[in-house]
């Protein structure tokens, strides 16, 4: 006589190989019409009825594990592709240094599909510039060529010329590489830069003025996009006619009136305590100290040396260490845990209102996440921002805004949570002439939340620095 199925599960006794498995399994055998027999030999089995099964277990989540890669920020992370498989009907791919950039062009000859909120058509057809300089756009952070689509045909129709926006390394849909392919086996740079620096990007940006066939161009950043801008700009200030910094990711110096106090400088010929120079120099008294105090000068300075060195050698062990993490399967776990967490709150963030954070936004800000190789790409361009020894050899930008001599627009929102509104005024003071534009109920990203107020802001100034006369305008709107 046979047990009820949960009588036998629930002893210690096993199974009799002689047992009529159709007896035992009634219902499993009805519903398949399968052999029994056949289908229990095949099916994995614990030790006993009555054990812990941990055999069984561990096959079925071994199971599992293969049928379920996690997702960041809701993108499946089971099949990543190559960029080029990604890219839009409107995408191209250039190379630059080993690097597939990227990146997308509008024409002033195609038709303009957005109109201002407050002009018409027609009003715009009249005013169109034609100011003879291409328009680069450079996005910021985490961002990709997406971030431009509402503007970048409006801005070729407003100033009649054509606008380029490109995927910096690690981001979009440029390609991934490995830094270590840029460095020979010796040490000496094989190629000029890292491909994740600032430096490449600002290169990258000049290369694509030559690639527009322009002898200059207007550079367009935003947030950590006008670092690049003004870089650039840095870099060959006779190829930018102006910038354009909209949220601009720049800590901006503490602007301080200088007080000239020329009337209180010593000159070395003044009297001292009713001695002139000269005699305080002939006291032996005053030159014994004076050789001692050389003496301990020269020591001060060979010790400073000695520091200098020794701060070097920590420096370079810090970034070898800082490498070795960042290169390290820990690091990869932790910058797909971060995005997965905070990738989307992070663009929700970046609006002043979230519900315009919809699903094709949130999309079009994770679709890189796609892309091969993403996370390591993302860990190489921190590492190469951490120690990126170029800026080191160059005085503190804070230092060098005040020589930028080019026209300057810099575009704010009021309600910006990332950069805010005050730093964006206090550069505007620390570079001079600039113009300042605060857009009100707007966050971090002004071109994709008030796409009306941007292009209103962006084309008043084009036209005050390289429209016609204001006579000149009358008579062609008349």
């Amino acid at each position: 006589m046979s047990l009820p199925l949960h009588q036998l599960a629930c002893s210690s006794l096993q199974i009799p190989r002689s047992c009529n498995k159709s007896l035992v399994f009634p219902k499993f055998a009805n519903k398949s019409g399968a052999d029994p027999k056949r289908m229990l030999e095949t099916r994995p089995r614990a030790a006993s009825v009555g054990g812990s099964g941990a055999e069984y277990s561990e096959q079925l989540l071994g199971t599992e594990r293969k049928r379920k890669t996690p997702s960041v920020a809701g993108v499946d992370q089971d099949e990543l592709l190559d960029p080029v498989s990604l890219a839009d009907p409107d995408s191209f791919f250039c190379e630059f240094k080993g690097v597939q950039i990227h990146h997308k062009i509008c024409n002033e000859e195609e038709p303009m599909d957005y109109s201002f909120q407050n002009q018409t058509s027609s009003q715009l057809s009249n005013r169109i510039l034609k100011i003879g300089f291409p328009i680069i756009l450079l996005h910021g952070f985490g961002a990709s060529v997406f971030s431009w689509n509402q503007v970048m045909k409006p801005l070729a129709q407003i100033a009649g010329t054509k606008v380029l926006a490109f995927d910096r390394p690690a981001f979009g849909l440029t390609s991934r590489v490995s830094s270590f392919e840029h460095r020979s086996s010796d040490g000496e740079d094989a190629v000029a830069l890292n491909p994740y620096s600032m430096a490449f990007s600002a290169l990258a940006t000049l290369f694509f003025i030559d690639f527009l066939a322009a002898k200059k161009a207007i550079l367009m950043g935003h947030s950590a996009g006008c670092l690049v801008a003004v870089d650039a700009y840095f870099e060959a200030p006779e190829r930018v006619a102006a910038l354009i910094l909209v949220a601009p990711a720049i800590l901006a110096p503490r602007v301080s009136r200088t007080v000239s106090r020329e009337n209180q400088t010593t000159r070395e010929d003044q009297i001292v305590d009713g001695s002139s120079i000269s005699d305080v120099q002939e006291n032996p008294f005053v030159r014994i100290v004076k050789t001692i105090s050389k003496f301990f000068m020269y020591i001060v300075r060979a010790t400073m040396q000695m520091m200098k060195t020794m701060m070097d050698m920590v420096s370079s062990l810090y970034q070898k260490a800082l490498s070795a993490i960042l290169r390290s399967a820990f690091a990869v776990m932790l910058v797909r845990t971060i995005m997965d967490k905070f990738g989307r709150l992070a663009v929700r963030n970046a609006f002043y209102d979230v519900n315009r954070a919809t699903d094709h936004v949130l999309h079009g800000y994770t679709k890189p996440l796609r892309v091969k190789h993403w996370d390591k790409a993302l860990l190489e361009y921190t590492l190469a921002m951490l120690t990126d020894s170029s800026s080191k050899s160059k005085s503190p930008l804070s230092k060098r805004l005040a020589e930028i001599s080019c026209p300057v627009l810099i575009i704010t929102g009021d309600y910006d949570r990332i950069v805010p509104s005050w730093n964006a005024k206090r550069l505007s003071q620390a570079i001079p002439g600039s113009c300042f534009e605060v857009i009100k109920n707007c966050g971090h990203l002004p071109h994709e939340e008030r796409v009306e107020e941007f292009l209103s802001v962006v084309d008043r100034f084009l036209q005050r620095v390289f429209g016609a006369p204001e006579e000149q305008l009358l008579q062609a709107t008349a």
